[in-house]
């Protein structure tokens, strides 16, 4: 039996410009967190007792005779891609899916982690990331970018950037007590609103051409938003004005970033003293996100009272098996 934990994450700067047809013409640069809210992956082979030899278990339960009926389709590309048979899957998690944190691909990582880890296999990292991009871009063609799998997999507080070879992660060099400051600052809320990135990122496509302005502009954001942080003299409240600023130019790239009940929310977050916030993730709900200074935050919390507010710390780790115990395993064909 294998158990994996691995973190959602939760990007200030850059969103969008991690976006392959982007990327690879303009180059792109994210900063991003994880943080401890987790997802959890237990799989283990399914005993040869059942009328069925694969069970899948998240927000329904399949069972199934032939991994290809599996009608998850993370888990049943998954499970061709590791060629994965007669499989027991469940899925647990602290925060909802479809809520702008990445879930699905800490999901996709956390799978795919625990599968090698059932074959005996060591995957490191950037293996990990590759192969949940690969599964959910590819393999399942969802919309979407890079930033998430790459985030789930090395875990920490990293700028990520993106250039036609690909990726690189740079964890940002902080003090502990400047990064502390800047956790307590932050206040997230969740809208009760949810959709799928892809769901977002398809409906947005047809204008990120005409949007490339804004993305630089964002791209550019990333730099000054690292310099805060890295510099022991900024104003650590310049961070939460630069959210304010890349969540404005984020809401001008598409559509459905956004909705007039978030917008409104958003506004009377700010007119109870945040000094800047964005929605996390592709946009249309989920999370919010406001950077607070101390004082101000009982005023924040009463405005958004109606909402669940959610403390959270940084995370460091990264996905990781957290329980390992070794099978032995034959497929049944391959014992007749």
């Amino acid at each position: 039996m294998i158990i994996t934990k691995t973190p959602f994450r939760m990007s200030f700067f850059g969103g969008g410009t991690d976006i392959e047809d982007y990327f690879r013409e303009e180059k792109g640069a994210v900063l991003s967190t994880t943080f401890d809210k987790y997802c959890y992956v237990n799989a283990r082979h399914l005993p040869r007792f059942f009328d069925y030899s694969t069970e899948i278990v998240y927000s329904r339960i399949e069972r199934v005779t032939d991994p290809r009926a599996v009608e998850h389709p993370l888990v049943r590309n998954a499970m061709a891609m590791l060629d994965m048979h007669e499989l027991r899957l469940n899925y647990e998690a602290d925060l909802p899916a479809r809520s702008g944190l990445g879930t699905s691909s800490s999901f996709a990582v956390g799978m795919l982690n625990a599968f090698y880890a059932l074959k005996g296999k060591y995957a490191d990292k950037k293996k990990l990331a590759d192969d949940a991009i690969y599964l959910e871009r590819v393999l399942c063609d969802e919309a979407g970018g890079w930033q998430d799998q790459i985030a789930a997999a090395y875990g920490g507080f990293n700028r990520i950037n993106f250039n036609a070879d690909g990726y690189e992660v740079l964890p940002v060099i902080i003090s502990p007590e400047r990064k502390k400051e800047l956790n307590q600052k932050l206040m997230m809320f969740f809208t009760g609103f949810t959709r799928t990135s892809a769901e977002v990122q398809r409906q947005n496509a047809d204008v990120r051409g005409s949007k490339r302005q804004q993305l630089r502009e964002m791209c550019e954001l990333v730099d000054e938003a690292e310099s805060v942080l890295t510099n022991k003299t900024a104003d650590l409240d310049e961070f939460g004005k630069l959210l304010d600023c890349t969540w404005r130019l984020k809401r001008q790239t598409g559509t459905h970033i956004s909705t007039d009940s978030i917008d409104l929310l958003y506004e009377h977050g700010l007119q109870a003293g945040a000094l800047g916030g964005k929605l996390l993730g592709a946009g249309g709900g989920g999370f919010l996100l406001f950077y607070v200074p101390l004082e101000r935050q009982k005023a924040v919390l009463e405005a958004m009272k109606d909402f669940l507010y959610i403390p959270f710390q940084f995370e460091d780790d990264g996905t990781r098996v957290i329980y390992y115990v070794p099978e032995d395993y034959q497929r049944a064909e391959d014992r007749e």
